[in-house]
């Protein structure tokens, strides 16, 4: 009982110092937290889900996360997890945009980069010209996606450009997109977007629609309206995602709906760059509960000195 007692004293001097020493460190990212969220973070033992995804950006450095951020790379880990779900046909990939063959962007077609998020031109039918697009893939292209808010996995991707077939999505008649969370392989929750119609919907891991707005789409008459066929991509896509998720501790996998089946979407390690939210308490609750941060790379990996300290309190934390 007292050595039981002089561990729990011990690793709670161990995590308070800990969480000085990472609030120090990273300033910056704790002051947007806080402009963010409302309240101080604690990054050494985290309880809530921002908390969590705040110590992911800071000390989970899990390889597999600068894959599943590389949206080329995470393709190739789709299809090896999911062969039968259909993708996005990669067109050409390159380092130059300048080198984008003349006739792809005479098309129907989307020109990204694999490094970051929102970097994206629609091109239909030659427009936007070709010396638009080589100029602002140009600046993509030198800019490191996710420095200032702590995204470390986009930052060690090798930056390239890529053309992809564009998709007739589904928007105003079913969505576009199915955002599925899953937590060691059980699925948390299914967010549906209807991007073209600007409106959305929360549903539980059995597909059953529940309350709450996000901030996209915050008003109550913009909810995604329920109707088979929804319902049937929601529960087609809530199947999939924890094969593609693997047994990693969180991970949110994204879907794209058209008229005729799902495609792969995104994997997406840092939803809402860690700030996102619901006003559906539900939604952050049952991530906490089923995210065992005991069961990410950090913490299955052994480490020395006052890291494996530290490392040492935080399982005793989370095994109470």
């Amino acid at each position: 009982m007292t050595a039981k007692a002089n561990f729990s004293w011990t690793g709670r001097i161990i995590l308070s110092v800990a969480r000085l020493l990472l609030t120090v460190r990273h300033p910056a990212l704790t002051v947007r937290f806080v402009k963010k969220l409302g309240y101080l973070p604690n990054p050494a033992a985290p309880e809530t889900y921002h908390e969590m995804l705040l110590w992911r950006k800071i000390l989970d450095r899990n390889p597999l996360f600068v894959t599943l951020t590389d949206k080329l790379a995470a393709k190739a880990h789709i299809s090896s997890a999911c062969p039968e779900l259909a993708l996005p046909r990669t067109l050409w990939s390159g380092r130059d945009p300048a080198d984008i063959p003349l006739d792809l962007l005479a098309g129907d077609v989307i020109v990204k980069t694999n490094h970051g998020c929102a970097m994206n031109i629609f091109v239909a039918g030659g427009d936007p010209n070709r010396g638009h697009i080589i100029a602002k893939v140009r600046h993509w292209l030198r800019k490191r996606y996710g420095r200032r808010d702590g995204e470390w996995a986009y930052w060690p991707v090798v930056r390239t450009v890529f053309v992809e077939e564009r998709l007739a999505l589904s928007g105003t008649r079913i969505a576009t997109d199915i955002k599925v969370h899953v937590c060691g392989g059980v699925v948390t929750h299914a967010w549906v977007e209807d991007k073209a119609a600007r409106r959305s919907l929360l549903l539980d891991r059995e597909a059953n629609p529940l309350p709450g707005r996000d901030p996209d789409y915050p008003r109550e008459d913009q909810a995604v309206p329920v109707n088979a066929r929804l319902l049937s991509y929601v529960r087609q896509a809530v199947s999939i995602a924890p094969a593609i998720a693997g047994n990693l501790d969180y991970i949110r996998v994204d879907f794209l709906v058209t008229d005729h089946c799902l495609y792969a979407g995104e994997i997406v390690v840092y939803p809402g760059a860690g700030y996102g939210t619901c006003t559906n308490p539900a939604f952050a609750g049952e991530i906490e509960r089923l995210w065992r941060l005991d069961q990410s790379a950090f913490l299955r990996r052994h480490h020395k000195g006052a890291v494996a300290l530290y490392a040492e309190a935080l399982r005793a934390k989370l095994a109470n």
